[in-house]
């Protein structure tokens, strides 16, 4: 069966925000970071083992991995005779925050990069975590816990059942911190906020509502940073100044956006989004396509003639009656789902529409398709 363009079938939802205040205001430490205090990334690759014959075929990286991890402990193996069914081969990723000591615990990602079927089970060997500069800041070990599981293979024909991906795996507290990563929060007396969505009235509303707490020291610099000078009687105690700045609230402006996932059949909109005053029609059309096989036969006692299959095809098209609609401009987000869904649209459709009328330059937001 073929179907276009209609998207009945599909069970999707709208999410529409407009609803939120557009008053509403947030603490500055909810809408920046602090330059000099962000994470940094961590990688290393190790050896998963304990997988009871799930792990990767003779791969030539992993064979020489468990050759090289062996010779560690003074066994000298030939690679050639090396079986790797119960060992795989992994990438280890971590990220570190900062101002992270030496022996703070933190959370690691176990992934598989050979053909292992799972890593459930099995248990990381002592892997080094590498920076971007190549240096040990971490080093990872220990039982994984993964998400999913794979079983019921090599069963009656040959069936199995997987859940999620048993390939990749998560240790919680699985790296110990070995090198604390140097970070500077106060440069010259300042300290430089960074906002995590820029936007040049957000900034200069942020530096507006510092300067009423600490008069004179915020310069808003540009449409992502904001400059605050450390107050004399704060000059030594940094952190507690940083505190009460990000105890600050202030109400953030946000740029108008419709997003559209098409995978989830997801819309979110902003508040500010405004449509101009346009036409709208929509109708849809399906084709359904359906195919039977019936059996043919000869007549009895018939000296001639063999059974024989034959395909029997029947096409149905319907087709919808579009609607015609003008759309005036609408001031609210609301307006616009309310207007949407009186012509009786699905979400799917709504997306289509979304495009045609940013097209069509009736749709003053951008718009972001994933």
């Amino acid at each position: 069966m073929i179907r276009f363009p209609s998207f009945r079938v599909f069970l999707v939802a709208t999410v529409f925000l407009g609803s939120l205040s557009i008053g509403s205001a947030s603490r500055i430490k909810d809408l920046t970071l602090v330059e000099g205090g962000r994470e940094n990334q961590l990688v290393g690759y190790g050896l998963v083992v304990g997988l009871a014959g799930k792990g990767d075929s003779k791969l030539s990286y992993t064979v020489q991995s468990i050759a090289n991890a062996l010779q560690r402990f003074g066994v000298n193996v030939p690679a050639n005779t090396i079986k790797s069914d119960n060992v795989a081969a992994v990438m280890i990723t971590a990220d570190i925050p900062a101002f992270a000591k030496p022996g703070t615990k933190i959370d690691i990602t176990v992934s598989s990069i050979g053909d292992a079927k799972t890593i459930q089970g099995g248990v990381l060997l002592q892997t080094p975590m590498l920076g971007a500069d190549e240096a040990v800041y971490a080093v990872a070990q220990g039982a994984i816990a993964v998400g999913g599981f794979l079983g019921g293979e090599g069963g009656v024909g040959g069936a199995t059942v997987q859940k999620n991906h048993p390939t990749v795996g998560m240790i919680s507290g699985g790296a110990v911190v070995e090198r604390e990563i140097a970070a500077q929060l106060v440069r010259d007396k300042s300290i430089e906020l960074l906002l995590l969505n820029p936007d040049f009235a957000s900034a200069a509303r942020m530096a507006e509502a510092v300067n009423d707490v600490f008069p004179g020291t915020a310069l808003a610099k540009n449409s992502s940073s904001v400059n605050v000078c450390v107050p004399p009687k704060y000059q030594g105690y940094e952190v507690n100044f940083i505190a009460s700045l990000g105890a600050i609230e202030v109400v953030p402006d946000n740029v108008a956006r419709v997003v559209i996932n098409e995978r989830t059949g997801t819309i979110i909109a902003t508040s500010n989004v405004r449509i101009s005053t346009v036409a709208i029609s929509h109708g849809s059309l399906t084709i359904n396509i359906a195919s039977t096989l019936a059996v043919s036969q000869p007549s009895p006692f018939s000296r001639r003639g063999e059974t024989a299959v034959v395909p029997s095809t029947e096409t149905a098209a319907t087709e919808q009656k579009g609607r015609f609609k003008v759309v005036d401009e609408l001031p609210t987000i609301q307006q616009v789902a309310a207007a949407l869904n009186a012509l009786g649209l699905t979400t799917r459709e709504m997306m289509s529409i979304f495009q045609s009328m940013k097209k069509a330059g009736a749709l003053q937001a951008d718009l972001i398709l994933n």
